[in-house]
């Protein structure tokens, strides 16, 4: 049974999570710590994402069975992440090599990511002879795995011999595009002009993208306190995005500055045009019906001094918030209730402003958490499109006339997005469509400036996110 928390989360969950960054790394192999190591950890996670548990859980999981510092879970993650990006070329060449299948999935999964690491576009980078002499040591130091030792060497020596380290001669879809088949085709129905384009991003390293707490700091200010540590970050010429800067180079937490003290938050561009949309005036009351973990929340009180009830049916990650919320000096009501059945916790005072950040399929922020497009089911849509129209339907009562609900899913699938948005427009004879951005897709620019400007390519990094905004008839 796949993790529940992996089917439900929502572009929530996400959008304000401190990270270290693992898509940023490079080279996650410090001297002084082998890379069989690293490839035992990393295919414990592997092997848990293909049982169906997300790696937000798997890792934090293996870290304390294994006793990881921070430097190997670090490493872990970043392998596991350039695996999972990789994952269905690996799986094509895996069984190539070895059609009869590998047993036992350990040595499955420490042989897929010895794959990926000779792959010529994986970003990690090491000779050839040393993946392949340390993988043979990973089966060597694991009990389970000794008498694999030869097989492994064999199997990732026939992989070397090829030249160039050629794909699969079976070139199916998930080994071309490293998605489900069923994911690649739905947005080629969906984006027939742009689904290879979105494919291809999905395969990239993601900006990390800062939101600056403009109570605390104006953004020139906090762009000038970045150079004076040595970092770059550039403001998108976007006026929605008026408190957004993308770094040019990822970093821990730890090291941007005033992070503690509330100046600033890691959240991504798309996840940023919530708050102004939503449109938010002085003293007006506010639910944020799926908080956790807050950083929307936090973005509408940045702008404005209003009466917020953050809402998650989690009280454990509606801890979040509030840990969010007391590092950046803002103040909301919490409470842990159902946003679907109103009548266990609604006080019967109707709301200016609605905020409905939807579980959803997270298929828009595959590119920052690769293992979402392997957890995912073709089944889950439909079913993720029934909660989220128990969700509307629930909250659009609690709305005062003339107040406005913003519709937000961190989806690209037309099904958690326009068809969710035009069926809801149909249902409910009050609510009037707003301007609002509608699909945004996932985009990231080139690193060359030249090339970007040449191609007319996006100009800032954001994930995929749906907006649709409903104004209540007086």
């Amino acid at each position: 049974m796949r993790a529940l928390a992996s089917l439900e989360a929502g572009c929530g969950s996400i959008d304000n999570a401190p990270v270290t960054s693992p898509s940023s790394s490079t080279d996650p192999k410090p001297l002084h710590r082998p890379l069989w190591r690293d490839l035992l950890a990393c295919a414990q996670l592997i092997g848990a994402v293909q049982s169906g548990a997300s790696l937000a859980t798997a890792l934090p999981q293996a870290a304390a069975r294994g006793g990881w510092d921070a430097a190997q879970r670090g490493a872990a993650q970043a392998l596991s992440f350039a695996v999972l990006r990789h994952l269905g070329t690996a799986r094509a060449i895996l069984a190539e090599l070895q059609p009869r299948g590998v047993q036992p999935p350990l040595l499955r999964d420490v042989l897929l990511t010895g794959l990926v690491l000779l792959l010529p576009d994986t970003t990690l980078r090491y000779a050839a002879h040393t993946v392949v002499n340390q993988t043979v040591e990973a089966c060597k130091r694991k009990p389970a795995l000794r008498h694999a030792q030869g097989f492994a060497n064999a199997l990732m020596r026939r992989f070397t011999a090829r030249a160039n380290t050629a794909p699969p001669a079976k070139q199916t879809t998930e080994a071309l595009w490293n998605h489900p088949t069923w994911w690649v085709e739905a947005l080629q129905t969906a984006y027939p002009d742009d689904w290879q384009r979105m494919l291809a991003v999905a395969q990239r390293q993601p900006s990390m993208t800062l939101r600056v707490n403009t109570r605390h700091i104006t953004r020139d200010a906090y762009q000038a306190a970045l150079q004076e540590q040595g970092l770059i970050g550039t403001a998108p010429d976007v006026a929605a995005l008026d408190q957004a800067i993308v770094l040019s180079q990822a970093v821990a937490v730890e090291r941007l500055p005033g992070f503690d003290a509330g100046w600033v938050s890691v959240q991504d561009a798309a996840a940023q045009y919530a708050a102004g949309l939503l449109d938010v005036q002085p003293g007006q009351r506010v639910l944020d019906a799926c908080a956790a973990p807050g950083g929307k929340t936090a973005h509408l009180l940045e702008r404005c001094d209003c009466d917020v009830l953050a809402l998650d049916k989690d009280a454990q990650r509606l801890q979040r918030v509030e840990d969010t919320l007391r590092r950046l000096g803002l103040h909301a009501r919490t409470l842990a209730a159902d946003a679907s059945n109103p009548s266990a916790w609604w006080d019967g005072q109707r709301f200016d402003r609605i905020l409905l950040d939807a579980p959803c399929s997270a298929s828009g922020i595959a590119r920052r958490h690769p293992d979402i497009r392997w957890l995912r089911r073709a089944a889950d849509i439909p079913a993720l499109a029934a909660t989220q129209t128990a969700l509307l339907d629930a909250l659009w009562p609690l709305l005062q006339p003339g107040g406005k609900l913003l519709y937000v899913t961190c989806s690209v699938f037309p099904q958690e997005g326009k068809e969710q948005a035009q069926a809801f427009l149909a249902r409910h004879a009050d609510a009037i469509g707003s301007p609002a951005p509608g699909q945004l897709l996932p985009q990231e620019p080139d690193p060359d400036p030249q090339v970007r400007q040449a191609s007319g390519a996006a100009a800032h990094s954001q994930d995929g996110f749906f907006y649709a905004l409903f104004t209540k008839a007086s």
